[in-house]
């Protein structure tokens, strides 16, 4: 008889993403992957890592690494978060559930979005690890105050207000496949108010999901959300250095420099190229998070040198999801977190405070 041949280990997010591939429906596969237009900023987001180069440095005695950092005045064991990621029952029966389990094994902040397809009291009662609340804004604000409390109520320990979406990107293979949530799948957290509970694939002229989003919204709803809650509050979306400045202006506790996983507005720069300038705007007085292209843990490596305080990852735990639920997502974390202890160890830097610009062989000429 044939010698079975053994099943080749997922040892990498790029492993994951293939065997994910083969698990997804193509409704699923083609809303997670693709990003705006012609994915120009998408591909950008992840070649811009590769073109950054590190320099190796020997005999520094890294026999010791710590990866641990204080945020928001949290002990955090590692600078790695999950971001927000809408409707995951397409992609795992238990779709959040899982995600936050795997999150919690890995001492992992885990970030429950507004479009969850579990609600976050239902993934609040199932883990006693730290989690964030990411907030979209409808157009009536009794119910972005309601979406705040019942956080506070659960014990998210911030708010992470998403700001770069006033209307949907122009998203053509989404349009293509005619996206939309399949029978029996809604987001949750907007059931009790009956409005914006699925996605269909309706793209508006202006793309305006009218009753989920509010294209009418000014800094002076950041002032409102900020009278709402003691909690830390994070703006997510920002690319701007002007930006970064009047969110200070404004009361946030901190910034994520995001394009939105490039799924918004095609051709802008990727989040690493942006975040240097965003870095010296925030001047050190509130904490600068990355996400975007992060695919091993030399990048996170190379976004903590150009001043991340912590960085985010979307996609990649989601095809860890994907693959195998809850274990699945805590392998992509592990495995990330191994490769940044190993780029730490291999250019000399044994704690997050030791990284800087100096590591790197070339700079961004940003």
């Amino acid at each position: 008889m044939p010698k079975r041949r053994s099943k080749i280990p997922l040892v990498s997010v790029s492993d994951f993403e293939a065997a994910a591939e083969a698990k997804m429906s193509t409704m699923a596969r083609e809303y997670l992957q693709s990003g705006a237009a012609d994915e120009i900023t998408l591909r950008r987001n992840r070649s811009i890592y590769d073109s950054l180069l590190l320099k190796p440095r020997v005999l520094r005695d890294v026999n010791h690494l710590d990866t641990s950092l204080t945020l928001f005045g949290a002990k955090l064991q590692h600078p790695l978060l999950l971001s927000p990621a809408a409707h995951q029952k397409l992609f795992y029966k238990d779709g959040e559930l899982a995600a936050a389990a795997g999150a919690a094994q890995t001492q992992t902040i885990y970030t429950v979005s507004s479009f969850s397809t579990v609600s976050i009291e239902e993934i609040a009662a199932s883990t006693s690890h730290t989690f964030w609340f990411q907030l979209y804004t409808p157009p009536d604000r009794a119910i972005s105050g309601d979406l705040i409390h019942r956080a506070e109520k659960c014990g998210a320990k911030a708010i992470l207000l998403t700001v770069d979406t006033p209307v949907l990107g122009t998203r053509n293979r989404e349009m293509r496949i005619n996206f939309h949530l399949p029978r029996g799948i809604i987001r949750e957290n907007l059931r009790k108010y009956g409005v914006g509970l699925t996605r269909e694939a309706h793209f508006s002229p202006t793309g305006v999901a009218t009753t989920a989003l509010d294209a009418s919204l000014t800094w002076e709803h950041v002032d409102w959300v900020r009278s709402q809650t003691k909690l830390p509050l994070l703006l997510k979306g920002i690319l701007a250095p002007e930006d970064a400045k009047l969110a200070l202006d404004h009361g946030a506790d901190g910034v994520v420099v995001s394009n939105h996983g490039a799924r918004n507005l095609d051709t802008t720069p990727s989040t690493l190229e942006a975040l240097p300038g965003v870095v010296a705007a925030a001047g050190g007085k509130i904490p600068v998070l990355l996400d975007g292209g992060i695919r091993r843990g030399t990048d996170i490596f190379k976004a903590l040198a150009l001043g991340a305080t912590a960085t985010l990852i979307g996609r990649p735990y989601v095809y860890g999801l994907a693959v195998s639920g809850s274990a699945g997502v805590a392998r992509v974390i592990e495995i990330l977190l191994s490769e940044l202890r190993a780029a730490m160890a291999l250019c000399g830097s044994p704690t997050l405070g030791s990284i800087d610009r100096s590591v790197l062989w070339n700079h961004l000429h940003v």
